[in-house]
């Protein structure tokens, strides 16, 4: 791992890299985060303070609190807040530090994803449209007019929160920050400018002195200490870790679902589909998950990028309006109860991976103290799996993951919903005057194919 020393000095001890400053001080290791000296799993979810209204933010921030979530995410939106050349728009629903304020009022950490190239289904993907006018600009690679408008705005940003106190290590929430956005996606579109571009930003990064740690999302070659991290919605499989020992397992964008487009089908991701593979990826060794929409909430004016719907990831555990939307948002509390109460054994505890079937395996962690945890897979999509576990015999059920947190008693299986499912209805009435013929159309809403199939005729009318 490289050394980094500036005015908050980075100190490599172990394989621990700690940024250390006047408030809360956050490092980490090959394990996890560390807040305080405190290893962390963390539960994140992702809330776009422009997609919402700020009367909204409060009840938003704490039903993800009370669904579990310990972290608050959220894109930063250069566009809308520099619509012109040095002239900065921190107004109504774009009032960041309010925003980040309401998240630290309620208890709360924060991840401030700075980009400030965002994608995010957003215009320009979160440049403003004046810089196209920049005379010898090419974005997003090792430019000079580029990282010029890229640096200015990242640091006006940086210096932004620290006027507020907002980052952890001067007391505030914020725990982590992030530079670029998936990048390695067109990185060798750059040829040798890619990676150089790469390295820029992150010591760019770095240099600003925030006290806490910087990622790069989908960015396999991150320079130490900025640690890489996955999106994608089975990162517990698609992973394939951290580029360094040192640095932690972390899954920026687990998707709840997926945006959409006008014309297309709403894609609906089960809450057990999530449940399984959040985790699956902590059995993996993995520390930190974001849900990517926790809330989507709404593209107002033109803010969306071409042919992206008004409504933001609506099939997130809160709906467009802040609604929860069960049962998602109830399974995710129960997972983040169940593993939160096995954080200890998870975190201090030596994993191990053992066959329990052709398709069945068990990661248990265990403390030498004698705290134990176990994750039992079975990852057969169509049979529920008898298995012998310690000596006793558990039943899985088909495609699920049952959490043991003292290595004998299931508290909780990913694929048993206990949660209350609602049901959206769509209702047209056609009325005939002479006849007074009524016809009803009822269209159901929050059910995949699969589920519709299983009740049959019992919400017909």
């Amino acid at each position: 791992m490289l050394h980094w020393v500036y005015w908050v000095v980075v100190v490599v001890v172990a394989g621990v890299a700690t940024f250390k400053a006047r408030g809360a001080q956050v490092t980490y290791d090959g394990r996890s985060l560390i807040i305080d000296g405190h290893r962390k799993i963390l539960f994140s979810g992702s809330i776009h303070y422009p997609r919402s209204t700020p009367q909204m933010w409060a009840s938003l921030i704490a039903k993800a609190k009370e669904g579990g979530v310990d972290v608050i995410q959220t894109y930063v939106f250069w566009n809308r807040h520099e619509p012109q050349p040095g002239q900065y728009d921190f107004n109504g629903r774009y009032d960041l530090a309010k925003f980040i304020k309401e998240i630290q009022a309620q208890g709360l950490y924060a991840c401030l994803r700075i980009g400030p190239f965002i994608e995010s289904e957003w215009s320009y993907g979160g440049l403003p449209f004046w810089l196209h006018d920049v005379h010898g600009i090419v974005y997003r690679t090792d430019n000079e007019p580029f990282k010029f408008y890229m640096q200015n705005f990242t640091t006006k940003i940086v210096n932004l929160m620290k006027s507020e106190g907002l980052y952890a290590s001067q007391g505030g929430p914020i725990i982590l920050s992030q530079i670029e956005n998936e990048y390695q996606n067109i990185e060798a579109a750059f040829n040798e400018k890619g990676p150089s571009y790469v390295r820029w930003a992150a010591k760019m990064a770095v240099e600003l002195q925030t006290g806490v740690p910087w990622v790069m999302c989908k960015q396999s070659d991150a320079p130490d200490p900025v640690i890489n991290t996955c999106n994608g919605m089975r990162c517990g499989q698609t992973f394939t870790g951290p580029n360094s020992p040192n640095k932690p397992s972390m899954w920026t964008e687990n998707w709840t679902s997926f945006y959409e487009v006008f014309g297309g089908e709403t894609y609906l991701r089960s809450a057990e589909d999530i449940a399984f593979h959040v985790a699956l990826f902590i059995a993996r060794n993995g520390s930190y998950v974001n849900y990517y929409m926790y809330h989507g909430g709404t593209n107002f004016g033109r803010a969306s990028s071409a042919y992206i719907k008004t409504s933001y990831y609506d099939q997130a555990p809160l709906d467009e309006y802040g609604l929860i939307r069960q049962p998602k948002w109830g399974h995710l509390k129960e997972l983040h109860a169940a593993i939160t109460l096995c954080s200890t054994p998870l975190l201090n505890g030596v994993q191990s991976n053992i066959s329990l079937g052709q398709l069945q395996e068990a990661y248990v962690f265990q403390e030498e103290m004698g705290g134990c945890v176990a994750f039992l897979v079975n990852n057969d999509e169509g049979n529920n799996s008898t298995v012998l576990f310690q000596n006793v015999s558990i039943e899985l059920l088909p495609k699920s993951i049952s959490i043991l947190p003292d290595c004998k008693n299931v508290i909780f299986n990913t694929a048993k919903v206990c949660s209350s499912v609602e049901i959206k209805f769509t209702v047209k009435f056609i009325c005939h005057t002479r006849d007074f013929i009524l016809k009803i159309i009822v269209e159901v809403k929050g059910f995949t194919r699969k589920e519709k199939k299983k009740m049959g005729n019992s919400l017909e009318p």
